[in-house]
């Protein structure tokens, strides 16, 4: 048996990052006992996973209970996982799960494959799948969660670590005075995402103030971002990968984004973050951790904690709210233009 361990965190690309500190404690303490980390992700994730520092390889598993469109379940591709972890021969398993969620499946096929420790926080009672049956405190944000659970296991945090999110980018640009601002309009989950034409409206006023924009987001929104931009900003979407958009993050003065996977990757590039923050999950949970952020939304609106993924609200209240010069409000307090840039 090796000292490896395997980190599990089956979920969206803001789901990695967010347990990037926690992964790193468990690859110092596995240095320390001569193994190494490997992270088990979706293969939505597998780029964000590649990024933390601390990961020696990524291993991708679309698991059917998990995701926003998750798979049919399937015995010839559970067991080939199974495979593959019996034959890497871990030492443990640490099973990372947001607070709604579960991990006794995945502590199941870890035990499947023969990993002699699993740890993981459950609030159902887990028979023999877990060594180590965590208990989150209270009132946590999925940062600290997730180190609480590795500290828990044994793994606490190297003693130089700030236990801020981090990405490794091999060539980062540096900050202007007069840089660019990044509005990132889309999302996974369209609840957590601004209304298009809202988006489209908060570019205008941004350009308006006389601010350079840059429009991101994945391929699929791409026709996304060319409507919001209008003409009157760059259009990146659908031509970045996620370790050139973390680059293009990086560069930023200040990032506009619902909450979303690049608003905590801006987080983990130590860009400031003016976050649209839809109440359908909680933000002292989510909200972007560790660099200097303004929450706007209304988070006592009426779809606040139903974690829905369309918006049950007619006309999306909770983000619509927001005047668009709320947004470039927040922007300029965030990411002042020096009065030397202006004259």
């Amino acid at each position: 048996m090796s000292a490896d361990v395997l980190a599990v965190r089956l979920d969206n690309l803001g789901d990695v990052l967010l347990t990037g500190p926690a992964v790193r404690a468990l690859a110092h303490g596995a240095a320390d006992r001569g193994g190494a980390v490997d992270l088990l992700t979706s293969p939505a994730s597998r780029a964000a996973g590649e990024l933390l520092p601390g990961v020696r390889s990524v291993l991708a598993f679309d698991a059917p209970w998990s995701g926003f469109d998750p798979p049919d379940a399937d015995a010839q591709t559970l067991q080939a996982l199974v495979t593959t972890l019996a034959e890497r021969r871990y030492a443990e398993a640490v099973v990372f799960t947001s607070f709604h969620q579960s991990p006794l499946l995945m502590a199941l096929l870890a035990r499947w494959a023969g990993i002699p420790r699993v740890s993981a926080t459950s609030v159902d009672y887990p028979g023999s799948l877990l060594d180590l049956r965590h208990h989150r405190p209270d009132g946590l944000h999925e940062v600290e969660a997730a180190s609480d659970l590795a500290r828990a296991a044994g793994f606490p945090p190297p003693p130089d670590d700030d236990g801020r999110l981090r990405v490794d980018v091999p060539s980062a640009e540096t900050r202007r005075p007069d840089a660019y601002v990044v509005v990132h309009p889309g999302a996974s989950v369209p609840a957590r995402a601004p209304a298009p034409d809202h988006a489209r409206e908060i570019v205008a006023e941004l350009v308006r103030r006389g601010r350079r924009v840059v429009v991101t987001g994945s391929p699929a929104e791409a026709e996304l971002a060319v409507h919001v931009a209008a003409g009157r900003a760059q259009v990146l979407a659908g031509s970045t990968d996620l370790g050139a958009l973390a680059t293009v993050l990086a560069g930023a003065g200040c990032v506009v984004a619902g909450n979303t996977g690049p608003a905590h990757l801006a987080a983990a590039v130590g860009t400031p973050v003016v976050s649209l923050f839809s109440p359908v999950v909680p933000a002292e949970r989510w909200a972007p951790w560790g660099v200097p952020s303004l929450l706007l939304g209304d988070q006592h609106a009426a779809c606040g904690g139903t974690r829905a993924r369309e918006c049950p609200v007619p006309g999306h209240p909770c983000l619509s709210s927001v005047a668009p010069a709320l947004v470039a409000d927040a922007v300029e307090r965030l990411a002042p233009v020096p009065a030397e840039v202006v004259a």
